[in-house]
């Protein structure tokens, strides 16, 4: 024993000291982060956009609506700030109406002009550019009104607000997580043990992301999502683990050896249960989109953290409290029997659905598909400057851009034709243009002939072409298409904001196969080895993608449609669903789903085990893991809905998202449908096709052995 003493002591120093470095590398991690782009990567709009800036036509980052004097002095403010600005490194190239001899930078009314601006370097560079840049526009025009808009203004925006929202989000959680702790580990001590597993794993996770940062983008909220998934897995792992370690000590007695069976049995499903999450979210990167690559490694690394934490550092500190882990219950009084006894509630539940199991699993997945039905409508787009609140500045600026001026920048797009004919037809090529539906006029920006075309031909030509409809409306995507089809004078690449939400889209639809494949089979061989079985794990994942609609319909009516949106903070729903946001809410609760049926699926097999009677198996597993699981999920919920006080749309997604399927899943899925459809399969849940699996688990039952 005192050889355990002092390896625990060891652990424990050494995670709490590996804590405090990383929090001490926490400014360096958060300053290499980035926005992580949400649009899709390798597509014909970003070549288009490579092309154009080749040939000399660049898209701003950076747009300056001037306003507050006559037309007269509005010019030559604006040809003060282009002069300003053209003299500063940051600044790669500043244009406005009268140098860029564009008359779409002028307003209808004529009493606004933009001055649009590129600005130098990486995306995270450029957004940090931004303020330095409006401050010298703003020096150099005084006596006009400068307000900003436009990409790297909004990323600038969203992280400020991302920042402040991280702290005020665990702030609001904190109380309310820390009851529902409380009553579900038993005291107050044992209720600081999840905390201290979640402040381990998430800080540790910050220098892998920083590390990881070298070789992708890894995004600013990927710390408010790994931060919100550490606490929901953290409480998950140490509710099981100190749940089996107090139900073993009641068989027992001898702490040691209850928390040795406790970690023979939890404890493997917990390694289970995050190499599940783990194969979940590694699905998102055959999907060539940054942000949700770097949303998913953040999720995966957490996850890995959370399990090794919660079995190194949880063990050890069980052994170092001893019986001090029950001290300071505030709700001994009324409480009926540990947390790992079987709940009287849930036992009686189970044996009411295993009574009826087609009736009560006819009548979950007849609830599960109506919530899910408003999903059907969803339609993916791109995040950009809405997702902030309306009183934000860039939304208020980028409202009046869009109504004031006939080709606000996000609704051109970049057209450019390449050949042997591309420079000398590219006026007829644009009156041909014009004739599209929804194109409201097409100008010939560029034509170049010689070397300097970087074409077969000799000759190259760009085009804008402004439209009268928003860019991720699906009037847009024919838009996009239209001028694709089109007959033209050479090879055409088409770019703008309209073309980056139909390319991201259609990248998105076609990785998904591939998507769900990767974890279906990776689901199947986990789960198949952890229970020997075939049938259990095919049940499992169908019943995992079938609790998905719950929370899927709620995202389409809340942040698609925009209904109830007051009660989220009065967020403008913008019409569409960031793809990138979707497709990882849709992982991780998949994960989570996973995550408790594993556990579940675990507790009943041990039953199964010792008695072969499947009902009773059931029933009993539903009884030891109900309230285990309800907690969970509360917790979760909880710790994923304090993202819903976000002003950032896009946080309110994740967070609300996840809390809804964490909760849809807990109670109505494991609760009900799970045992319903394991009662209507009876013995065949523990199937196998061959002898050796058979012989295995007949030799376990009779040894008993979990």
């Amino acid at each position: 024993m005192p050889d355990l003493r002092r390896r625990s002591w060891l652990v424990v120093v050494t995670a709490v000291l590996a804590a405090v470095c990383s929090l001490a590398l926490a400014p360096l991690v958060f300053s290499a982060l980035g926005t992580g782009g949400a649009a899709a990567t390798g597509t014909e709009a970003e070549r288009a956009g490579r092309q154009a800036e080749r040939l000399g036509v660049l898209g701003p980052d950076l747009v300056l609506a001037l306003s507050g004097r006559p037309a007269a002095g509005l010019e030559e403010g604006a040809q003060d700030v282009v002069r300003a600005l053209s003299a500063r490194k940051e600044v790669k190239a500043v244009w406005s109406a009268q140098t860029a001899r564009d008359p779409w930078l002028r307003s209808l009314d004529g009493r606004t002009v933009l001055v649009e601006a590129r600005l130098a370097g990486s995306d995270e560079e450029r957004k940090e550019a931004a303020r330095d840049v409006v401050a010298a526009a703003r020096s150099a025009a005084p006596a006009l009104r400068v307000e900003p808009s436009g990409g790297a203004w909004a990323n600038r925006e969203i992280d400020e607000a991302i920042k402040r929202d991280l702290s005020r989000a665990e702030l609001l959680a904190a109380p309310a997580l820390f009851v529902i702790l409380v009553f579900a580990y038993g005291s107050v001590v044992s209720a600081l043990l999840p905390v201290m597993v979640a402040v381990l794993a998430v800080s540790c996770t910050l220098p892998l992301l920083g590390l990881l940062t070298l070789a992708v983008e890894i995004p600013r909220p990927a710390v408010n999502t790994a931060a919100a998934i550490g606490l929901g897995l953290a409480v998950d792992y140490s509710l099981f683990l100190l749940a089996r370690f107090r139900e073993e000590l009641g068989r027992c007695g001898d702490r040691e050896s209850a928390l040795r069976a406790a970690l023979h049995s939890s404890g493997r499903m917990i390694a289970f249960s995050a190499a599940a999450i783990a194969a979940c979210l590694a699905a998102a990167m055959v999907v060539p989109v940054p942000l949700l690559r770097g949303l998913s490694m953040a999720g995966m690394v957490t996850a890995v953290l959370a399990a090794l934490v919660a079995l190194t550092v949880l063990p050890a500190c069980l052994r170092l409290l001893g019986p001090r882990i029950d001290l300071w219950d505030p709700l001994r009084r009324w409480r009926r029997g540990g947390t790992g006894d079987g709940s009287r509630f849930w036992r009686r539940t189970a044996h009411a659905v295993t009574a009826r199991p087609v009736l009560a699993g006819g009548l979950a997945v007849l609830v599960l598909a109506l919530l899910a039905m408003p999903f059907t409508s969803a339609r993916l787009g791109l995040v950009d400057e809405r997702t902030l609140p309306p009183s934000a500045s860039v939304v208020k600026v980028a409202e009046r851009v869009r109504a004031g001026f006939a080709a606000p920048p996000e609704r051109l797009l970049t057209v450019v034709v390449t050949g042997p004919r591309a420079a000398a037809e590219a006026g007829d090529y644009a009156r041909h243009l014009a004739g599209i539906k929804d194109v409201t006029d097409v100008r010939v920006v560029r034509k170049i002939s010689g070397k300097a075309a970087a074409s077969p031909g000799g000759q190259a030509a760009v085009l804008a072409l402004a439209t009268g409809v928003a860019p991720d409306t699906r009037a847009a995507e024919d838009v996009v298409r239209a001028v694709r089809d089109a007959s033209a004078p050479g090879a055409v690449a088409v770019g703008g904001r309209a073309a980056e939400v139909a390319d991201t889209r259609e990248a998105v639809l076609d990785a998904l196969p591939l998507c769900l494949l990767v974890p279906a089979v990776a689901l199947l061989l986990l789960l198949g080895s952890y229970t020997r079985t075939i049938v259990a794990p095919l049940k499992a994942l169908v019943v995992g993608v079938v609790s998905l609609g719950g929370s899927l319909g709620a995202i389409v009516v809340l942040f698609q449609d925009g209904r109830g949106n007051e009660l989220l903070g009065g967020f403008k729903a913008a019409g569409s669903l960031d793809a990138s946001t979707l497709l990882f809410v849709l992982f991780i609760t998949l994960a989570l789903s996973v995550d408790y049926e594993v556990f579940l699926l675990g507790r009943i097999r041990e039953e199964y085990l010792r008695s072969g009677d499947n009902r009773a198996a059931i029933v009993d597993g539903i009884a030891h893991t109900g309230r285990l699981m309800t907690s969970a999920a509360a917790a979760v919920a909880i710790s994923t809905a304090a993202m819903g006080t976000s002003e950032v749309a896009l946080l309110k997604m994740i967070g609300i998202g996840i809390a809804l399927g964490a909760l849809v899943d807990a109670v109505l899925v494991r609760g009900v449908l799970v045992p319903a459809v394991m009662a209507a399969l009876g013995p065949a849940n523990w199937w196998t096709p061959t002898r050796l699996p058979t012989r295995w688990l007949t030799a376990r039952k009779e040894k008993g052995d979990g």
